[in-house]
């Protein structure tokens, strides 16, 4: 089965990232959201990132029109019934993630390939509401997607051979990494990252170091890029701290708890860069 056309289902950076990836690897993208005015908003972003490359010298201007021409917003879920491959990348709550396979089953022709973007949540449920168990799996892009290399791609117990090949295949010809994980929460990457970003947050709550030397030790002594209270503000406190409790509620590991501290700021509202304000201030 060769992928020709791939829809993309949610509003937010990843849905946005990933049409950029698809459309410049060549395929026919449909981007799809709750409401119209937000899936042009999404091609709007696109654009604008894509000029941004034009002007450093990063990609042609005809490049750049041959992509765009490739891409489709709209807010009917109906229009993906023609999809090859669907991916899903809305909110991280299993139960409207669940409805949404339920919905797109119903909708996609028969042998598409229906895959969720999730970083923690169990694969094999959004799977079981279909009736295509074996064409579901995870392809996990990392944001931002048009720079990240990693692709996790989950196999859950009853994804076919021939559907993880196809979704590798995909990733590969986005010009990714794949990596095969099994549907196991947090699969390799977030599983190992975020007891580290959690453990960051009970030193700077404990009074261990401050804010500013705990993200400087970690930079400079493991030559991170970034510290954890920096990371956890970009990737944002609230989708962090879903991370952590999905993780903790597959092995009730008390390394998964979640640190107070981080339970109460997403209480607050402080979530991170996308509030202007959580570990550090970006109201500036």
């Amino acid at each position: 089965m060769a992928i020709k056309t791939v829809g993309l289902v949610g509003s937010g950076i990843m849905g946005s990232g990933m049409a950029e990836v698809a459309a410049k690897a060549g395929f026919e993208v449909i981007l799809r959201s709750r409401a119209q005015a937000t899936a042009d908003a999404m091609v709007a972003g696109l654009e604008k990132s894509l000029a941004k490359q034009v002007e450093r010298g990063k990609l042609s201007d005809e490049d750049r029109t041959a992509i765009l021409g490739r891409v489709t917003a709209t807010s009917d879920l109906n229009a993906l019934s023609n999809c090859d491959l669907v991916i899903e990348s809305i909110v991280e709550d299993l139960a409207a993630k669940k409805a949404l396979f339920n919905e797109l089953d119903r909708i996609c022709q028969p042998n598409c390939i229906i895959a969720t973007n999730t970083s923690t949540l169990p694969v094999i449920e959004m799977a079981m509401e279909t009736g295509r168990p074996d064409k579901v799996c995870g392809i996990h892009f990392f944001n931002p997607a048009p720079a990240m290399a990693l692709v996790e791609v989950v196999h859950t117990i009853t994804s076919s051979d021939e559907t993880i090949a196809i979704a590798t295949e995909y990733a590969t010809t986005c010009g990714k990494k794949p990596v095969l994980v099994k549907d196991q929460a947090g699969f390799i990457v977030n599983a190992l990252l975020f007891p580290y970003l959690n453990n960051a947050v009970k030193l700077f709550d404990g009074g261990v170091a401050t804010r500013d030397d705990i993200d400087t030790a970690m930079k400079g002594g493991c030559n991170f890029p970034m510290g954890p209270l920096e990371l956890l503000d970009l990737v944002g406190l609230d989708t962090s701290l879903s991370i952590l409790d999905a993780l903790y509620e597959e092995f009730k590991d008390p390394n998964y708890a979640a640190a107070p501290l981080l339970r109460r700021m997403v209480s607050a509202q402080r979530l991170g860069r996308k509030t202007g304000t959580g570990f550090y201030d970006y109201r500036k």
